[in-house]
C-alpha cells in the first residue's frame, strides 16, 4: 500500500477526479491473515471492490495493481462487471495466466519498464497476443520493475492515458 510505484499510482488517479482505495494484501503490514497464493488475496480484492462499490455507488471502478497486485487484480477484476477497466503495472510474465483474459473485452492498460527483471517486455507482448482486446501496452524507457528513477513517468504514462478520462 505504501510501496512507491502504488503511490505514484495513486497520485495519478486521485489527480483524474477517481476515489481511490489503497489497501494491503491479507498478512502484509498491519494486515491481519498470511499469504494464501494469491486465493485468499482475490478475495480481499472483492472484498475492497465490494466496499467502494457500496460507498460510492454508480462510480466507474478501475482496478490497477502493481506486480503481485497486477496478477491478482487482473484475475479478480476480470470477473466483477463492477469493474470498467483494468490496469497493470509491472506485470510478472511468469506468473499470470495471460489466457485467462482471453475473452475479457474490457479496456486494459499494462505499463511496463523496458528493463523490468521480473516481466521483459518482449515476452510480455508475446503474451498479450492471447489477450482479447483492447488492450495497450505502454513502455516506460529506462525503467526496472519499481520504476526507479522513472516513477515521474510512470505516473505521466497513467495521468495522460484515455483511460483515466472515464471518470
Amino acid at each position: 500500500m505504501h510501496n512507491k510505484v502504488v503511490y505514484r499510482a495513486a497520485k495519478a488517479f486521485e489527480s483524474a477526479g477517481y476515489p481511490v482505495l489503497r489497501f494491503n494484501y491479507r498478512g502484509v503490514g498491519g494486515s491481519e491473515g498470511l499469504f494464501d497464493e494469491g486465493l485468499g488475496e482475490a478475495d480481499d480484492v472483492k472484498a475492497a471492490i465490494n466496499w467502494l462499490a457500496t460507498e460510492r455507488p454508480g462510480v466507474d471502478i478501475v482496478l490497477c495493481g502493481f506486480s503481485f497486485g497486477a496478477v491478482v487484480g487482473l484475475r479478480t477484476g476480470a470477473g466483477d462487471n463492477r469493474v470498467t477497466h483494468l490496469v497493470a503495472l509491472g506485470t510478472p510474465t511468469d506468473s499470470f495466466p495471460f489466457h485467462a483474459l482471453a475473452d475479457v473485452s474490457k479496456p486494459k492498460l499494462f505499463i511496463q519498464g523496458d528493463n523490468d527483471e521480473v516481466g521483459a517486455v518482449d515476452i510480455l507482448r508475446t503474451q498479450l497476443h492471447s489477450v482479447a482486446q483492447p488492450w495497450e501496452l505502454v513502455v516506460v524507457e529506462g525503467a526496472d520493475h519499481f520504476f526507479t528513477g522513472r516513477l515521474d513517468q510512470l505516473q505521466e504514462a497513467l495521468a495522460s492515458h484515455p483511460i483515466l478520462a472515464t471518470s
